[in-house]
C-alpha cells in the first residue's frame, strides 16, 4: 500500500512538473523593424509582420499563446529562432506579435507562455524551391551574347562555362534591362 501511494505521489509530481514546464512567465521582449529580411536559427527570413518568436527551449515550428499580462491582449506565435539573449527574458517576439499584445510603446512586458501542442509542426524552410522542369535546345549564340525577346523588361545572358571534364556548357540568366520600363 505505501509502495503503491508513493508511485501515485511521484506520478502527480512528475504529471505537476510537466503542466508547470508548458507555461512559463516571464519578461518578454521583441526584434525591431530593423531586424526584417535577417536569418534565423531555423533558416527561415525573419519578417516584421510575421507572427513568429524565438525560444531557448522550443522546437522550430511549436505554437505559443503569449499573454500579455497587463492588459490580458493574446495572440499566437511559431518559434523560428533561439532566443531571447537579453538577460531575464523567457521569449523574443516579432514586432507584429509585440504590436498585437500592446508592448512596442514600453519595449519589455511581462507575459505568460503557453504550448498550444505537444506534436511539433512540420518544418519546411521558406526558401525551399520547387523543382522546375525545361527544355535545352540548339540555338546559335548571338555575337554580343544577349538574347533580345519581344518583351522588354527582360534580356537573357549566356556566358560559356567550363565543367571540371572540360567540355563546355552554356549558363542562362535573366536580367531587367537597365534603360527600358
Amino acid at each position: 500500500m505505501k509502495i503503491r501511494n508513493t508511485t501515485l505521489v511521484i506520478l502527480a509530481t512528475i504529471s505537476l512538473a510537466y503542466v508547470c514546464a508548458q507555461t512559463q512567465t516571464g519578461k518578454a521582449s521583441f526584434y525591431s523593424k530593423r531586424a526584417t529580411g535577417s536569418r534565423t536559427s531555423s533558416g527561415e527570413r525573419l519578417h516584421h509582420d510575421s507572427l513568429t518568436c524565438a525560444h531557448r527551449t522550443y522546437p522550430f515550428g511549436t505554437l505559443l499563446r503569449v499573454t500579455n499580462e497587463r492588459n490580458g491582449k493574446q495572440v499566437i506565435v511559431r518559434v523560428t529562432d533561439r532566443g531571447p539573449h537579453g538577460r531575464g527574458r523567457i521569449i523574443d517576439l516579432s514586432y507584429r506579435a509585440a504590436d498585437e499584445l500592446g508592448i512596442i510603446a514600453q519595449g519589455v512586458a511581462v507575459v505568460k507562455v503557453e504550448r498550444l501542442r505537444n506534436t511539433k509542426v512540420p518544418f519546411k524552410p521558406e526558401d525551399a524551391l520547387p523543382e522546375i522542369d525545361f527544355e535545352v535546345t540548339e540555338y546559335t549564340l548571338p555575337e554580343d551574347g544577349v538574347f533580345h525577346f519581344n518583351n522588354n523588361d527582360q534580356q537573357v545572358h549566356v556566358k560559356k562555362l567550363h565543367t571540371p571534364d572540360k567540355k563546355k556548357k552554356s549558363a542562362v540568366s535573366k536580367k531587367k534591362s537597365a534603360g527600358k520600363k
